[in-house]
């Protein structure tokens, strides 16, 4: 005979099964700081993922040259201290590789080397994603920095990734937030549709990925980026605009235009997530299963004309010769990954192009509580600090 439990056994099980779930839809990982808004509460169980060793991707690869052994025991060292989980993606020789392995390269000629290392360098890694069938990569360069506060910010892109590009919890059927989006309307805007992250629409909750169902590029890593072009018939126009004090004041950002980014539209630490429009450096992005697959075929299999940067941007845009296709990128200014440059002579900072000869001191753009000019106070478990880009008056 089985003896059946007691009703108080039942009423401590019962219980504790109760107290686990609420604990379950309760947590918020330590160190958040956003919006009271709805989207939060609604978001909180798959955006944490973005807390775990690989920020949310099922892997992470960084692309180097075995040669620059410098490098790889930098980012060794600053992705320990941050707590990430990486691979090494070997990076390749321009000179290396033959001219039958350049697509279509009778009908365009070759590149430069420098342009086609790094090419291929890329190429190696999103083969690798679609070789092992993951679900999401995030692909870094070598010489990447980023912020201490590094989850926090990726933990607030998600919140406004899915603002921008999934359907309202709400609506009937599938409307969204921006009225652009996914396709924008057969009109010139005179303004653009802004979303202030304090006060975020709730949406349906993403089912594949804690940044969203939809994106196929999440280019995370530039140096530099506009916002779609309000003239544009074919990338959705909507920003979620947000006041985050990881941002330096406008005086240290870069700039690619005149008037079409960040430096020249809003106040100080304003960070504006958006659609990727004209993005320079590929220094990190994110890509899934169909993505990969997509731009293996497209950057890989079809003519190579530029360097990967440029096509990529034409695989977001559905720009470029051959045409790519539009897809889904986003993006943020300023971006989350940006380049390191350590103490030396400046030729070493790049193996595809020229930084011209002298002396520099180490540092990098944009970051203020950068994690490499911060090793020393991390490997000594310090928080204190260094601020790269403190405020000025």
């Amino acid at each position: 005979m089985i003896r059946r439990p007691s009703s108080p056994v039942l009423l401590v099980v019962g219980t504790v099964l109760t107290l686990l779930f609420i604990w379950r839809w309760a947590y918020i990982p330590s160190g958040l700081h956003v919006g009271a808004s709805r989207q939060t509460r609604f978001s909180r169980v798959h955006t944490q993922d973005i807390y775990n060793r690989t920020l949310g991707f099922e892997k992470i690869f960084v692309v180097s040259l075995p040669s620059r052994t410098d490098r790889r025991d930098g980012m060794s060292l600053v992705a320990a201290l941050s707590d990430i989980d990486f691979e090494f993606i070997d990076g390749v020789d321009g000179a290396s590789i033959p001219d039958k392995a350049l697509p279509e390269y009778s009908a365009i000629g070759r590149l430069d080397n420098p342009s086609i290392g790094a090419w291929r360098g890329h190429l190696n890694a999103i083969q690798e994603i679609v070789r092992r069938n993951l679900s999401s990569a995030l692909i870094l360069e070598d010489n990447a920095d980023w912020d201490v506060r590094l989850r926090d910010q990726l933990h607030n892109f998600a919140l406004s990734s899915h603002a921008l590009t999934q359907p309202l919890a709400d609506a009937i059927s599938s409307i969204y937030a921006d009225f652009t989006y996914p396709r924008n309307p057969e009109t010139t805007l005179t303004s653009t549709p802004d979303l202030a992250f304090e006060n975020l629409p709730v949406t349906i909750l993403p089912q594949s990925s804690p940044y969203g169902d939809e994106w196929d590029v999440l280019w995370l890593g530039h140096c530099g980026m506009h916002f779609p072009f309000t003239s544009g018939q074919t990338i959705p126009k909507g920003r979620v605009v947000q006041t985050d004090k990881t941002v330096p004041q406008q005086q240290h950002l870069w700039t690619v235009s005149d008037t079409n980014d960040l430096k020249y539209q809003y106040p100080n630490h304003t960070r504006v997530t958006h659609h990727a429009q004209d993005g320079i450096c590929s220094l990190g992005y994110a890509i899934n299963r169909r993505s990969a697959r997509q731009l293996l075929y497209e950057a890989g299999l079809k003519r190579v004309t530029a360097a990967f940067d440029i096509m990529l941007r034409w695989f977001c845009e559905g720009t470029g010769t051959p045409n790519r296709g539009y897809h889904n990128c986003l993006t943020t200014q300023p971006s989350l990954f940006q380049i390191h440059l350590p103490e030396g002579p400046k030729k070493h900072n790049s193996d595809i192009s020229d930084h011209g000869e002298g002396h520099q001191e180490k540092k990098t753009e944009v970051i203020r509580w950068s994690v490499k000019m911060n090793a020393e106070v991390l490997i000594n478990e310090g928080t204190d600090f260094v601020d790269q880009y403190p405020d000025v008056d």
